[in-house]
């Protein structure tokens, strides 16, 4: 299921098949059976539709959000982070059956990817109604770099992906919708407090696994997060963090702070 959902390039099918599949393990679940785990070869990168055109970082055009076309380009960017985000939590549970794990991994990491599927449908069903589209856009091309680092190392998806990358989320989103408020947009409004709102859990889930592993091993959560961030992640952490929202995703300020100050430390020393 997971490296079909990851195969299928066109953005609405892969959802729409993500969604169903993810239907599939909780009624089987719910049912008190449970669909055999198995083994399966992921794809090093997940098939993706011709468009949008894929651009380094640094070429992605920058525009004002308080236009439309801003507006556009800030739902188009939310919609591949989102359509990422489907692949990211397919892919951890494809990538990384060969380790034990109980069945409440692969319940969270499901119940993640159909959030993320209904995520990018409500940020196409937004550009659609502001008469564009998913595709419109060039988008960024460095998306699935924490998955390739971090694909023989499930701890440091864990601690990169949900616990850094979507932890971000929890500190960008709040101004995202400030910006569709005050272009009394409720429609983006509403689909962007749907997303903030279960984001929440995507990082709980991360942090919540990421520490199994850690008692599973009997390290210290803090100096291990710390260590593979600065070996996985790049770029550094960088205040202001929503620590309301971390801490209710079970991240401290001991896990981020000590890293943005140390990203803060090397950037004035190069200066």
């Amino acid at each position: 299921m997971a490296v079909a959902v990851l195969q299928t390039a066109d953005g609405r099918a892969k959802t729409a098949l993500s969604r169903e599949y993810a239907a599939k393990w909780q009624a089987a679940r719910a049912a008190g059976e449970t669909i055999e785990i198995g083994t399966a070869c992921p794809p090093d990168f997940p098939a993706r539709p011709d468009k949008p055109e894929l651009l380094n970082p640094r070429d992605v055009p920058h525009r004002k959000p308080g236009s439309t076309a801003g507006q556009i380009a800030l739902l188009h960017a939310v919609a591949h982070i989102e359509l990422n985000a489907v692949d990211l939590h397919w892919d951890i549970i494809a990538r990384f059956s060969d380790t034990k794990l109980p069945l409440g991994f692969y319940d969270d990491w499901v119940k993640s990817a159909d959030e993320e599927s209904k995520h990018f449908n409500l940020m196409c069903d937004c550009l659609e109604d502001m008469g564009s589209f998913y595709g419109a856009l060039p988008a960024h091309a460095g998306m699935w770099r924490a998955a390739e680092d971090t694909a023989h190392d499930l701890m440091g998806r864990l601690a990169v992906v949900p616990m850094v990358l979507e932890a971000r989320g929890l500190d960008v989103t709040p101004g995202m919708i400030d910006v569709f408020k005050r272009a009394k947009l409720s429609g983006a409004v509403a689909a962007l407090e749907v997303i903030y709102a279960e984001e929440v859990h995507h990082v709980a889930y991360g942090s919540k696994w990421f520490h199994f592993l850690c008692g599973r091993h009997d390290l210290d959560p803090t100096g291990v997060f710390h260590d593979l961030v600065r070996k996985y992640f790049h770029g550094g952490l960088k205040p202001p963090f929503n620590e309301e929202k971390r801490a209710e995703a079970g991240i401290p300020p001991d896990f981020y702070w000590p890293l943005a100050n140390e990203h803060s430390k090397a950037g004035a020393r190069k200066s």
